[in-house]
């Protein structure tokens, strides 16, 4: 079971009401037994976030997925016997199920069957806030769900809600797909309307330069925009606090710039999302400068830089100007083998900003900056570095208007 440790979070589960889930994943060729537990780590987060507390995982190894219910029958037979027992609300999925799996799956377990994809798709139901990114959940929900109307609607109907409920599911009980169909042709006219008002928007945003924080969900990026701008941009430790993109003007020295929040990135994120959130990616591909956040405290940081990495070249902004910025150095453990062979557990408190630098993470990318966004650790440096960064795209841009940025500011 995850240690919610890893992720700084103390759960109080006596004062919320957690509707009971088991997860299940499959150790296949692509997939080896540790890669499964860290996604079901991952999955076990994504469900806490959603409202929900894991009672069990059921792990199968297998080469060729089922066709009809992706486990064995063997394991099926394990899950329905567990979840009659315990009186389960929910069985999620680490892999996408097809429309056919996913009926065959709800005809025997008979409770709720969600995928990885329609448990991202909820929390994003939840933590829209504005209008536009309401359009857009909506948007992804209904794209997701096209394909399983047959016999969904009939197993909705005994719904309550909770996990994977949110949105759609429940309000469009009676709908089928042409209305479905209809609905997602007006919510896109709707978002190509609102996506032309924001291109209008960013293009009145004059000739400043244009700085966007990206990184793996949940490493501390609306944290650091608000250190930095000074604003208060919600920030929260769960999975996709943020959704919507904020953009703030940011003044460092005497050169200001465009400093943009945006939404998290994340492994196996659903296709529907990416093509929704088209225009709040848009600040991403217009950015001239990413500043890429890290969880160094996370013990698959690695991973979460190659899934960015990876989204980043899918919207063809991999060549853009970046700087890596690993955050969470006050939370970052260690195991080292002291003089006497003994293990012993090393802290990021035992670390300073030198000791960083020799490791082989201050070499990636163009020198890497650590920090601690909520303890403002080390921002000094951080800042002078975007500051230079920030000034070599602007007297790029525009060389008469060198001697306004000295080479070197006393106070940043």
């Amino acid at each position: 079971m995850l240690n919610f440790a890893l992720y700084g979070i103390m759960i109080e589960k006596k004062s919320i009401d957690y509707e009971k889930a088991v997860l299940i994943g499959v150790i296949n060729k692509e997939q080896s037994e540790e890669k499964v537990n860290e996604y079901l780590d991952e999955l076990e987060f994504l469900t806490y976030t959603a409202g929900g507390e894991v009672t069990k995982r059921f792990i199968q190894r297998m080469d060729v997925p089922n066709p009809k219910t992706l486990i064995g029958s063997g394991k099926m037979d394990e899950v329905e016997r567990y979840v009659e027992e315990h009186k389960i609300g929910s069985v999620i999925f680490d892999d996408e199920l097809t429309p056919g799996q996913q009926r065959n799956i709800e005809k025997q377990l008979r409770c709720k069957i969600i995928d990885r994809t329609s448990l991202i798709l909820d929390i994003f139901a939840q933590r829209a806030q504005t209008s536009y990114a309401r359009t857009q959940v909506e948007l992804a929900q209904y794209e997701y769900l096209l394909p399983r109307l047959t016999g969904l609607w009939t197993h909705l109907e005994r719904q309550k809600g909770g996990i994977g409920m949110r949105g759609p599911g429940e309000t469009e009980i009676e709908t089928d797909r042409r209305i479905v169909r209809d609905r997602i042709t007006l919510l896109k006219n709707k978002l190509k309307k609102i996506d032309r008002q924001m291109e209008t928007q960013r293009g009145n945003r004059g000739a400043l330069v244009r700085v966007a924080l990206v990184g793996y969900t949940n490493v501390g990026k609306s944290t650091l925009m608000n250190v930095i701008s000074k604003s208060d941009v919600f920030a929260e430790n769960k999975l996709f606090a943020t959704l919507d993109t904020t953009v703030r003007k940011v003044v460092i020295g005497n050169l200001p710039f465009l400093l943009s929040d945006t939404v998290g990135f994340i492994r196996k994120l659903p296709t529907q999302l990416v093509e929704s959130f088209k225009s709040t990616l848009d600040e991403v591909r217009e950015a001239d400068l990413l500043l890429h956040v890290v969880d160094i405290s996370h013990p698959q940081f690695e991973e979460h830089i190659e899934s960015v990495n990876q989204i980043l070249s899918e919207i063809k902004s991999s060549d853009k100007k970046s700087i890596m910025i690993f955050n969470k150095i006050d939370q970052y453990e260690h195991e080292t083998i002291d003089d006497d062979d003994l293990v012993t557990e090393r802290t990021g408190k035992h670390f300073t900003i030198n000791d960083w630098k020799q490791t082989w993470m201050e070499k990636v990318g163009d020198r890497a900056i650590f920090i601690s966004a909520l303890n403002k650790e080390n921002l000094d440096e951080f800042r002078k570095r975007v500051y230079d960064e920030v000034r070599d795209i602007h007297v790029t841009r525009f060389p008469y208007n060198n001697f306004l940025y000295p080479e070197h500011l006393d106070q940043y």
